[in-house]
């Protein structure tokens, strides 16, 4: 791993990189609590000719907090990065809790094609929110109504926590992911570096990402791909099936016997949306 930072509006934005110095680059944005020390793909990033930059949010990690960060300037931030390390559009994969950030880069003309991994849902959205467990729909209630005091509320979280409530709940077919000890290691770390500035900028990101992400988040300018596990019960009620519809132009493909791990599991199928030669 190599990496770097990047100053943007007087303020560090930090990155890693993975894979072949000269392979294609590809921006990788992480889950919750996650930046720059998780990847995916290991040694296969040769294999696809991949040099994966993996970014911290403002706050995570070695990148400096930002009190009025929004989806929109973490895509600027972001797209900043692009310019200092590839000096062109690139290809960019977001996962998880990643996805409206990643879609705020896309609208920015920095990518040149998106892959949402696993994404989770636009939870705002009201024919979205209909669909969850009544305990979700009221955490997302309980952040519309009061940010200021989710915040509070999710800066009491720690690494280990977020790391349990990552473990507590997953599908058979996403043990030989979950279960690895490589793979524990790497998340344990990522979180870890994640919360070394303490929770907030945790708590700013999951409230930003559980509100009703801006509508023109829904026009990214560029080929979108939302891949979900047929067995992920996690990130979206129905897989992206909304999430799919209210982006225009964007495709949907569920790929069955896996579920939120599939990024991990199955990298070959996001890779191949890339666009990456060879791929």
């Amino acid at each position: 791993m190599t990496g770097g930072v990047v100053e943007h509006r007087g303020r560090r934005v930090a990155y890693a990189e993975y894979g072949p110095a000269e392979g294609t680059p590809v921006l990788f944005i992480a889950g919750a609590g996650c930046g720059r020390r998780m990847s995916f793909a290991g040694e296969q990033l040769d294999d696809y000719g991949v040099r994966l930059i993996s970014v911290d949010r403002p706050g995570l990690g070695l990148s400096d907090p930002d009190p009025t960060k929004t989806l929109d300037s973490v895509g600027a931030d972001f797209a900043a990065v692009i310019d200092c390390v590839a000096g062109r559009p690139v290809p960019v994969v977001a996962n998880s809790q990643g996805a409206p950030f990643g879609l705020a880069l896309a609208t920015t003309g920095r990518a040149s094609r998106l892959v949402l991994a696993s994404p989770i849902d636009d939870l705002g959205c009201p024919s979205v929110a209909a669909l969850l467990p009544p305990a979700h729909r009221e955490f997302v209630s309980a952040i519309a109504a009061d940010p200021d005091g989710a915040m509070q509320d999710l800066s009491a979280y720690s690494a280990g926590a977020l790391f349990d409530m990552i473990m507590a709940d997953y599908p058979p077919s996403d043990r030989v992911v979950y279960d690895d000890p490589g793979f524990r290691t790497m998340l344990r770390t990522a979180l870890a570096d994640g919360f070394a500035q303490g929770a907030a900028g945790y708590a700013r990101d999951t409230v930003l990402a559980t509100s009703p992400w801006p509508v023109h988040l829904t026009r990214p300018g560029v080929e979108t791909h939302v891949v979900f596990g047929g067995d992920d019960s996690v990130h979206s009620p129905d897989r992206g099936a909304t999430l799919a519809g209210r982006i225009d132009g964007a495709t949907r493909t569920v790929v069955d016997g896996v579920g939120g791990a599939l990024l991990w599991a199955r990298p070959e199928v996001i890779v191949s949306r890339l666009g990456v030669p060879g791929t």
